[in-house]
């Protein structure tokens, strides 16, 4: 029914591709494309060895070249993009996609690589001043392409991962569903998950750390309200995990349902973290290791965060170590027919589970699995428009059906423990 190319191959782009496989009546045709070829062959291999109907072909391309892209897609001429590689490269891609007119879908919004760049810092820190929030991703890049995608006649679908991506979903549903007015959206992301190391980050390690070192804030009243790192910490006993320590960060999903959800009072993002992987964590960081900024090393010159990844496990190893379960979801509170109303949506997967099916851990399970979901809607047109969108703006019960079918079944409970 549809070709489509998938660039990246990493832990969360082999769980995506594998559910792309298991959907074969939408897509009949895949290409995998990395900077490293070796990586998409072994997979085309493993899943040519299992059986998978779906005609798979590999190509190399870097992602940070517009021309190379532009001239991989002319060549393969996919119904859509899933971009799965990394968040500095979600623009490239994009630029890609308007010049061969292809539909874009990606898990997580733009961040810089570089972020001592005169011109980008220009513009963040004159973001800062009018948004009030100093995370270094925002949705504002990609925004920005709107009025390009809507006159292409394109669909560009930003953050369909768990968080962003479901928990927008499981916004949009309860409003369709559960409430008339929803006043408060508590986002709780927990990784109940032990994979046996002293120090290692469940995905990309410059993303993750360059995440939780950052400064926390939540939409409050209409404007941002900025914290400290880590400084707001809540504990929560969380179905079929149990009690964890959780603090509040920043999210872009905050941000964009913010925008479209403008008489929500309040919006927070808490993750769930050991004591041991927040001591690690400072460590690095008050030795410099976080830095995003080059340094000159034995006349060479290296990005400190980039060097720390190379010495940590691939998140893509930690499948059959890992064991334990996360538990994603949000907790809205609101008013239906006039009365008061407390729901919790959530998804609890189990790591191991995971592991037996694809060879994965949870956590790039439960980004993979909606990524193929998004693509799926957009390829099939059940979310097709012109324009640049997040997940929560379209009709979400195709999606919430979805999750069920393939692997992340959800939960409403309508009497939770609410967060203080």
């Amino acid at each position: 029914m549809s070709r489509l190319l998938v660039i990246g191959c990493g832990g969360v782009a082999q769980v995506a591709i594998q559910k792309c496989c298991q959907n074969s009546e939408t897509f009949t045709e895949l290409c995998i494309a990395s900077r490293t070829e070796a990586k998409c062959i072994a997979l085309k291999e493993k899943l040519e060895k299992a059986g998978t109907p779906v005609k798979l072909s590999t190509a190399t391309v870097n992602a940070d070249s517009v021309e190379e892209l532009v001239t991989l897609i002319r060549a393969y001429q996919p119904d859509a993009v899933l971009n799965v590689a990394l968040p500095y490269q979600d623009l490239t891609i994009m630029d890609a996609c308007l010049e061969c007119k292809v539909d874009y879908i990606d898990t997580a919004n733009y961040e810089p690589e570089d972020t001592d760049d005169p011109e980008w810092r220009a513009i963040y820190e004159k973001r800062c001043e009018e948004k009030g929030f100093t995370a270094y991703f925002d949705y504002s890049w990609q925004w920005a392409y709107e009025e390009k995608f809507r006159e292409a006649g394109l669909t560009a679908l930003l953050g369909t991962g768990f968080d962003p991506g479901v928990t927008s979903v499981f916004t949009a549903y309860a409003a369709k569903h559960y409430f008339d007015e929803i006043d408060t959206i508590d986002i709780l992301d927990c990784n109940g998950g032990d994979h046996g190391y002293p120090f290692a980050t469940n995905f990309n390690p410059e993303i993750n750390l360059r995440e939780v070192s950052a400064n926390g804030s939540y939409w409050e009243n209409g404007k941002w309200v900025e914290t400290r790192p880590m400084e707001i910490k809540r504990v929560y006993n969380f179905p079929e995990v149990g009690e964890k320590d959780m603090y509040l960060l920043h999210h872009e999903e905050i941000e964009a349902l913010g925008r479209n959800f403008p008489g929500v009072k309040r919006i927070r993002f808490f993750m769930t973290f050991g004591q041991s992987y927040l001591t690690h964590m400072k460590c690095l960081e008050n030795v410099g290791m976080l830095s995003t900024s080059p340094i000159m090393f034995e006349g060479r010159e290296i990005v400190p965060i980039q060097f720390l990844k190379a010495l940590l496990p691939d998140p893509a190893s930690l499948g059959p170590r890992t064991v334990g379960k996360t538990n994603i979801g949000c907790i809205f509170t609101g008013r239906k027919d006039g009365k008061a109303r407390t729901i919790y949506i959530y998804n609890v997967c189990d790591h191991q589970e995971c592991y037996k099916e694809l060879g994965s851990q949870a956590i790039s399970y439960t980004t993979g699995v909606p990524a193929m979901i998004g693509t799926s809607l957009v390829v099939k047109g059940i979310w097709k428009k012109p324009g640049v969108f997040t997940t929560d703006e379209f009709d979400p019960d195709p999606y919430m059906d979805m999750l069920n079918q393939y692997g992340l079944p959800w939960v409403v409970d309508e009497n939770p423990a609410i967060v203080e």
